[in-house]
């Protein structure tokens, strides 16, 4: 049995987002199924309002206290946005000597958080980046926009991204694909031939921006969506969109969507908890959901955690095309689109053959996204080799990679 701490990222501050909180469980729930013992590491970003942050910190404890992690989480304090280069000296739930012991015994951090104080890393021996936003990341490191510190391991659920970043100077770290994760045990088929409407559940508007240069474009959720405005228009499937949204423009356009025959609601009353974020999917008659402009231009075949949850559940996917996956089918359990009326020729297909594209859906997660076998495969690599990689041959880890999982 192995200690792993994994490092997530802005899970505590957003109590909102149930989602959030699935995207860091599912590794916690699958390496425990492997049986290791496995620590959540956060950094809680303090702004000096008692109050409000005692609530924020009551309301996570009592939830990873659901799944058994109250006395598996360290959180430690960050003052600012600029991250400190130091390791963390104020810890709120143990002292840091307790911390640091836990992070000396450790035989692997997973790190999630890009931007993690390099002093930090230096009490852990053996350390692993994990990447969930492919092509953008490498765009940040590359045009200088993030500093991300040594790492052992630089793993990625971009498919083809080392094809896709060939213009990106990002240091030449050699990054390892592997499948993301789901928890099987935890999301089971669920069968319901009258569910009635295709969902997702996201941001609207981040207010984010890559920025390259003179030249920059928005990627958000917003702007994806309103690029496919029109499409209930040319088809009779039922589509909602549970969103995140709050500014006057968001509920003018909320009342606009409404008009062209949406149906919206919003995301903290229907998916703020884990719990309703996994009932809100299982209620669905499948997903529909675009991708932020990031994931089409980089073409390294992005997946979403959420429609992964999706598809374990046995819901078909119809997702916005991004980019050529090796592995993904088209038209069986998953349809990726890039124009309006391929979405709809998506739904038509799958209301024409409902179970069976359900059960498509669910082998797709089994075949390739079952927590324990991705897991155990990120874990061959990263505990199996010397503390760092330097001089490892990044197509032998990949081919090695794949072979295991397959």
């Amino acid at each position: 049995m192995a200690t792993i701490v994994i490092s997530a990222y802005d899970v505590v501050n957003c109590p909102l987002a149930g989602g959030h909180f699935w995207v860091y469980l599912q590794y916690v729930l699958g390496l425990r199924l492997l049986g290791h013992d496995v620590y959540w590491l956060e950094a809680f970003r303090s702004k000096g309002r008692t109050e409000e942050e005692a609530a924020l910190l009551a309301a996570f404890r009592a939830r990873i206290e659901q799944y058994g992690l109250a006395n598996k989480c360290i959180l430690y304090l960050a003052y600012g946005k600029e991250p400190s280069r130091e390791a963390p000296a104020d810890y709120l739930n143990m002292t840091r000597a307790e911390a640091e012991a836990i992070f000396a015994r450790a035989d692997l951090l997973l790190n999630f958080h890009y931007a993690i104080s390099p002093g930090l890393l230096t009490h852990f021996r053996r350390t692993a980046l994990v990447d969930i936003d492919p092509g953008l990341l490498q765009f940040w490191i590359s045009r200088g926009q993030l500093r991300v510190p040594h790492h052992d391991f630089y793993f990625t659920i971009g498919e083809s991204l080392c094809r896709s970043v060939v213009a990106f100077q990002d240091g030449g770290r050699p990054w390892i694909h592997f499948y993301p994760p789901v928890c099987l045990e935890h999301w089971p088929y669920v069968f319901d031939p009258s569910s009635k409407s295709f969902t997702t559940i996201s941001n609207w508007d981040s207010s984010d921006w890559v920025v390259d240069g003179e030249a920059a474009y928005e990627n958000t959720k917003r702007v994806a969506f309103l690029d496919f405005a029109e499409l209930p228009r040319l088809t009779s499937q039922p589509l909602e969109l549970a969103l995140f949204m709050r500014t006057e423009r968001d509920m003018a356009e909320w009342k606009d969507l409404e008009q062209r025959g949406w149906h919206i609601r919003q995301s903290r009353e229907v998916a703020a908890t884990p719990e309703s974020y996994q009932a809100y999917i299982q209620a669905s008659r499948g997903e529909f959901s675009c991708a932020k402009r990031s994931y089409v231009k980089f073409q390294n075949a992005w997946i979403s955690d959420r429609t992964i949850c999706y598809l374990a559940s046995g819901k078909p996917a119809v997702v916005e095309n991004t980019g050529p996956s090796s592995f993904l089918p088209q038209g069986e359990g998953i349809f990726r689109f890039s124009t309006p009326a391929e979405a709809a020729e998506a739904f038509a297909a799958i209301n024409a053959d409902y179970e069976r594209h359900c059960r498509a859906a669910r082998q797709i997660a089994v075949r390739y996204f079952d927590a324990r076998r991705s897991l155990a495969t990120l874990l061959n690599i990263a505990l199996s080799k010397p503390g760092h990689a330097q001089g490892s041959d990044p197509a032998s880890l990949q081919a090695r990679a794949h072979t295991m999982e397959l």
